[in-house]
């Protein structure tokens, strides 16, 4: 079956996102400099992915201050105007074991540059020294100070793993009172199936160049502790979908993570979400980041800032 086959049946508002023949060049360099960094890079597995995600230029006209009081821990990236009730909660990637706020404030930047609202980038406890359900408890903290920041109008972004959890948190959100309701959110690539059942996951035909099943199931090892994969606190594709807010969800159709996107979706929609699902062809793992070598990465996140200023504006 074509991984676009079976798309007009889905109940979600799905666009395939084609590319040209010259954007199709600059992925096949770009997927050479990925092989070169990993098979150059050495040392602490942590300082080297920072390295990769920190790569992501720091937009101008965006002022970043760190946080850590109250139990948060992160970064402000805000532009030089802003409405001081709004704000974005960007959580993090890394397969629950890697990744800083510290290392994504270059790409948060690109979407607060593009939306023109402050984002609270957060660290959460990484595994395997932390389980859960330490990291949805700290996304649960940061919500909450930011409404005691007076933040009425939040939502909440988050790429790979933290595309998983900011569906997670926004679950939650749904099933208790925690100030505002969110009014956006959206997500990169999300990891929401630690089940391991979309097809994509072991598809031959799906040539991931950044991620593999293997190092994903180490993941969600290191990650769930004593909770089951298909519990809705790990992969919020088997949670409750009531009380979500409108959704972007972006993918590529070169990456392992294809399914969890297009069945989170699938669902969503059918619960009565209203959810977007963009596909992107030939694009890999969250290719947001690579907004200085790809027009897909810049138009991206261009779509993301009008869904997300449509959302801040209603």
């Amino acid at each position: 079956m074509s991984l676009f086959e079976d798309l007009n049946t889905d109940p979600a508002e799905t666009e395939v996102i084609r590319i040209t023949a010259d954007e199709r060049a600059r992925e096949a360099a770009l997927r050479e400099r990925f092989a070169s960094f990993w098979k150059s890079a050495s040392g602490e597995p942590r300082v080297i992915y920072d390295a990769f995600i920190a790569a992501t230029p720091l937009a101008t006209e965006v002022t970043l201050d760190a946080v850590e009081e109250d139990g948060v821990r992160g970064w402000w990236v805000r532009p030089t105007h802003a409405h001081p009730a709004q704000a974005i909660l960007y959580i993090h990637g890394g397969g629950y074991g890697l990744g800083s706020a510290r290392a994504y404030r270059g790409f948060v930047s690109q979407v607060v540059s593009r939306t023109q609202v402050p984002a609270l980038a957060i660290d959460y406890p990484l595994a395997p020294e932390a389980s859960l359900p330490a990291a949805p408890l700290a996304a649960l903290t940061a919500w909450r100070w930011l409404v005691n920041q007076r933040c009425n109008q939040i939502a909440v972004v988050g790429d790979s793993a933290g595309g998983g959890l900011t569906l997670v948190t926004l679950a939650e959100l749904g099933r208790r009172t925690v100030g505002p309701a969110p009014i956006a959110g959206v997500v990169f690539s999300p990891w929401a199936d630690l089940a391991f059942t979309g097809a994509s996951m072991t598809d031959s035909a799906v040539t991931d160049p950044l991620i593999t099943h293997d190092y994903l199931q180490d993941c969600a090892r290191k990650y769930l502790g004593n909770v089951g994969p298909t519990d809705p606190l790990a992969s919020p594709l088997f949670g409750d979908f009531r009380g979500l807010p409108p959704l972007l969800i972006q993918v590529g159709t070169d990456e392992r993570l294809l399914d969890d996107a297009r069945q989170f979706a699938k669902r969503a929609a059918q619960a009565g979400v209203r959810v977007r699902c963009e596909v992107w062809e030939g694009m890999h793992h969250v290719f947001q980041l690579d907004v200085a070598h790809l027009e897909s990465s810049r138009a991206a996140l261009d779509r993301t800032a009008r869904f997300l200023r449509g959302a801040f504006n209603a």
